[in-house]
């Protein structure tokens, strides 16, 4: 079965360019504001939209991502209202695909049966889950993939030859490659050393590898974008949104502009970089 995810890498890659993937917290910093950011993203240059499930305890974010899930939580996001948020955004594009990326805790709580049926009716075409090992995989993935999601699995430095087989033996749709040790906006992605965690990950998989965390600027995007299958850029996002708010922390004027002024200049440094032929 062909997903939107698996779709678009395919065009992607009759295109020679690499995708560029932006993350988002559903709910932030309300949910009125954040469906239209979500729908403005793929107008700005976004190919794949991951969204944030808000959760209390983001073991694997920084301080600005942290910050979005609390303003997130603040306005009443629930697990729910953030399938609610794809399916609204479904009504107007059938084709970009929604990822989601969180943590566990709240799918257990939700049920795990009852939330792959309602990601599915909902338009959700795959999870990051950052805390289910390759060990847990009866817990989510096997049953995602069942139903027809992508279950996308994170590769890091530390992730060595030995370890990454049984990384990418249920993986699909592609593997996210975190390009640094820690948290998410924690540091800079070093290219040289990107480019080769890259190939060292293709020679294990044929899936499309992207690379995340640590990418700020269209140059940056640029660098990243010329070796890997796509480029994801979460926290420069955020703080385009948090730097957009009030003095209470909530939406103004500036907020989505603030967000698709950034997404374009990013895309048009993923678009810029050379692609090797196929």
């Amino acid at each position: 079965m062909t997903t939107r995810i698996d779709a678009r890498f395919a065009e992607l890659k009759r295109d020679r360019r690499a995708a560029f993937v932006t993350f988002v917290t559903a709910g932030d910093p309300d949910l009125d504001t954040s469906l239209a950011i979500i729908k403005a993203l793929p107008k700005a240059g976004a190919d794949l939209i991951e969204i944030g499930m808000p959760f209390t305890d983001p073991m694997a974010d920084g301080p600005s991502i942290q910050a979005a899930g609390l303003r997130a939580l603040k306005a009443g996001t629930t697990l729910k209202k953030t399938l609610n948020l794809v399916r609204a955004f479904r009504t107007q594009d059938a084709a970009t695909p929604i990822v989601l990326m969180g943590y566990y805790n709240p799918i257990y709580t939700y049920g795990v049966d009852r939330f792959l049926a309602d990601a599915r009716t909902a338009g959700v075409d795959g999870l990051i889950l950052v805390d289910l090992p390759p060990e847990e995989d009866n817990e989510l993935c096997l049953p995602a993939l069942k139903a027809g999601l992508n279950f996308i699995r994170l590769a890091t430095p530390t992730t060595d030859d030995k370890r990454l087989p049984a990384v990418l033996a249920n993986t699909s749709g592609f593997v996210y490659y975190v390009s640094v040790t820690g948290i998410t906006g924690s540091a800079a992605a070093d290219s040289e050393k990107v480019a080769t965690a890259v190939a060292r990950i293709k020679r294990h998989t044929a899936l499309p590898v992207c690379v995340g965390f640590g990418i700020k600027t269209a140059d940056h995007a640029q660098a990243i974008a010329a070796n890997a299958d796509g480029a994801v850029v979460g926290t420069a996002i955020v703080d385009a949104i948090a730097g957009s708010l009030d003095a209470n922390g909530a939406a103004t004027q500036k907020t989505i502009a603030a967000v698709t002024r950034l997404v374009s200049s990013l895309a048009k440094g993923v678009r810029a970089a050379p692609r090797p032929v196929a």
